[in-house]
């Protein structure tokens, strides 16, 4: 007698199935990980050149452009850095500021995570937009912990201050809600698009 053919979700439900959840835990961490590293293509040249990288080799030992990128790759998520002074510490969106580097970077973190979130609807053969939906934001599940953990290895020690990504809008805007929104759309469109959502 043969095996019905697994479904994503549970007795026809939303609720994503275990492979749907692992698949969507490793899109998070591979989205995370490829918006960072188109990030790096775009603007680490430019920034490794920067007066910025001189001077925090200067004051650091280190050109830390690996990390100056994370700032630029943050505030693609609308995720301020902190800059410390001597009047206080100044809140910058790297992109919003200028035109040093190209705001087209705003669409690439919604861009992976909702490619990832279609994907993720994809294997796991979500039957509704809304399980696709659910699926897909599930892609949380690995953007989350490496939104936290960037914030935190992205950030530089200046004297006794530390500048960097906020580590509160790095959590709710870059860790919960662009995975959340963005996964939800791929995984709705991906479930649609499969012709097995109805």
């Amino acid at each position: 007698m043969p095996r019905p053919e697994s479904s994503s979700t549970s007795r026809g439900g939303i609720t994503p199935d275990g492979r749907t959840l692992g698949a969507a835990a490793v899109g998070g961490v591979l989205s995370y990980l490829v918006a960072y590293a188109i990030t790096y293509a775009v603007t680490g040249q430019q920034i490794a050149n920067s007066l910025a990288s001189r001077v925090l080799e200067i004051a650091t030992g280190d050109p830390g452009t690996w990390k100056l990128v994370g700032w630029v790759f943050y505030s693609a998520h609308y995720v301020t850095s902190e800059i410390p002074g001597l009047f206080g510490s100044t809140a910058v969106n790297l992109l919003g500021e200028g035109d040093a580097f190209p705001t087209a970077l705003f669409l690439l973190p919604p861009l992976v995570l909702v490619v990832a979130g279609g994907l993720v609807a994809a294997v796991g053969r979500t039957e509704t937009p809304l399980a696709g939906a659910v699926g897909g934001a599930s892609v949380t599940l690995g953007y989350l912990p490496l939104a936290i953990a960037g914030a935190f290895l992205f950030s530089i020690s200046v004297g006794d201050s530390t500048a960097g990504p906020t580590l509160v809008t790095a959590i709710l805007l870059a860790g919960i809600v662009y995975p959340l929104v963005f996964g939800a759309i791929g995984g709705a469109v991906g479930a649609l698009a499969s012709g097995t959502g109805t």
